[in-house]
């Protein structure tokens, strides 16, 4: 039988350590020390073929691949995307671009998404009615999450739908004062 009780409130006193993280085993120093030191004699080697270059009158073309030679152009705007750090607004510009295959053509002929706001990660829709507005604030959550799926989780957070936007009537005889004209009624 042990002497030690537990206190009244039914908590053991333990004082055991938190588990650490395992420190790097020699083999995987070994790794990491292998990768560095490839790294930095490609570096060197960069270098020294750069100077090599300069002394025999600059660059010049050769056989083999370099830096300079022309880029599939596919690839060239993938790496343009990823320096700029533009996946997130090209990605949703895909969308943008895909809407009919999306929400339904249905939907799709009476929605149009109008932009994304990357900082609070909004995408605003604009209806041509109010009921296709109505619609598509009922389905707000469902297309989120199916946006969400398509272009990677939190990506998009809230769907602001605007209705119709009237024309904007300025003057004529059945103009009130103060009234916007036939866009007071839109909704």
């Amino acid at each position: 039988m042990s002497t030690e009780e537990p206190s009244k409130g039914g908590a053991k006193d333990v004082s055991e350590p938190a588990p650490k993280t395992p420190e790097p085993s020699g083999v995987d120093l070994a790794r990491v020390a292998l990768r560095a030191a490839k790294e930095q004699a490609r570096a060197r080697g960069d270098a020294a073929q750069q100077k090599k270059q300069a002394r025999r009158g600059g660059l010049r073309s050769g056989a083999r691949a370099d830096g300079r030679d022309p880029q599939p152009l596919g690839s060239a705007i993938n790496r343009l995307i990823t320096e700029r750090g533009w996946e997130t607004p090209a990605a949703v510009g895909g969308v943008m671009g895909r809407w009919p295959q999306i929400v339904g053509d249905d939907l799709a002929k009476h929605c149009v998404p109008q932009r994304y706001d990357e900082d609070e990660r909004v995408l605003t829709v604009q209806c041509d009615s109010t009921a296709w507005a109505t619609q598509l604030r009922l389905m707000a959550p469902q297309l989120v999450a199916r946006l969400n799926e398509d272009l990677g989780h939190g990506t998009v957070r809230l769907i602001k739908v605007l209705g119709p936007g009237g024309p904007a009537r300025r003057f004529g005889p059945l103009r009130a004062p103060g009234s916007t004209g036939p866009g007071d009624t839109y909704g």
